[in-house]
């Protein structure tokens, strides 16, 4: 007997089961956190060994979970780089990374560790709901709800109360939560923005036709911002066109532009690839938290 083949289910049936099993991953880690934060089970971060050695840092790497978020219930994993404390002065900043799509804390190691040794600053990574170990939904609800949550601890348990040592950095869709909470946080050091996009419909079309659906208005958003932000956009970018990093410079208010970085040879996730770049990248970075001071 041939064997009936078997039917293929529709995209509205593929969207429910994606989100039913989405949802129920949700539920399971949510329980898993809830157990572990009542046990105190502390955490250990292990850098795969496949991925690329960043150069030693000095200081501590320490994993944790944020939690639980009031409306989903969700904690939020994340790994801090902590300064040596011979090496922390009053004015040491802490960046809170918001990283891209397709990767988590753990694949941000390299970059982390660059960054806080490079930089001698404290580092913030943490994964969005649904993301890497965290626990919740991937929505751009709870994105919002995640870096709030983010932000809150790292003002209290990192930067010692004071909210202008704090950068918060957004590369590619984390500048959707990053031009959120900066817009909202009218105390906040600086903002960075990392291959950037206007908002997210805008990636797909200029028209505005669909506006009413569009997600992470950053364009709008970005003009409320009261701190020093810098944009990194490399013009051979093909995911998201250099013109959205160059629209959010120009919304940004006067004042408060700091010089762009519009990267010649490089697209989307590239920008720091190889030494040279690495390190002009160090070097203008260092240059924008100098002026923070």
């Amino acid at each position: 007997k041939k064997k009936k083949k078997k039917k293929k289910k529709s995209p509205a049936a593929q969207l429910t089961e994606r989100n039913l099993q989405l949802r129920k991953r949700a539920k399971t880690r949510n329980s898993r956190d809830r157990r572990d934060a009542a046990t105190k089970v502390r955490y250990r971060f292990e850098p795969d060994p496949r991925l690329a050695k960043p150069p030693r840092f000095s200081g501590t790497i320490e994993a944790i979970k944020i939690g639980p978020q009031k409306k989903t219930g969700a904690y939020v994993a994340a790994v801090i780089y902590r300064v040596r404390r011979d090496k922390l002065t009053d004015r040491t900043k802490t960046i809170i990374y918001s990283h891209g799509n397709a990767t988590d804390v753990g694949a941000m190691h390299f970059i982390s560790s660059v960054l806080a040794r490079s930089c001698n600053v404290n580092v913030v990574m943490y994964d969005y709901s649904g993301y890497g170990a965290s626990g919740g939904i991937p929505l751009e609800a709870n994105t919002y709800r995640d870096i709030k949550m983010v932000y809150k601890y790292t003002v209290e348990q990192v930067a010692g109360g004071d909210e202008s040592n704090i950068v918060v950095y957004g590369q590619s869709v984390g500048s959707g939560p990053s031009c959120y909470i900066a817009s909202k946080r009218k105390n906040v050091g600086g903002l960075v923005l990392h291959s950037p996009f206007m908002s997210g419909m805008r990636v797909l079309t200029p028209s505005r036709a669909l506006a009413c659906l569009d997600i992470f208005p950053n364009v709008d958003r970005i003009k409320n911002v009261q701190c020093p932000v810098m944009v990194i956009h490399g013009q051979l970018d093909a995911e998201v066109d250099v013109a959205h990093g160059v629209a959010l410079h120009n919304a940004v208010k006067p004042d408060c532009r700091r010089d762009p970085w519009w990267v010649p040879d490089r697209g989307h996730n590239d920008i720091t690839d190889g030494p040279g770049k690495m390190s002009e990248y160090v070097r203008r970075l260092k240059a924008y938290l100098s002026q923070l001071e």
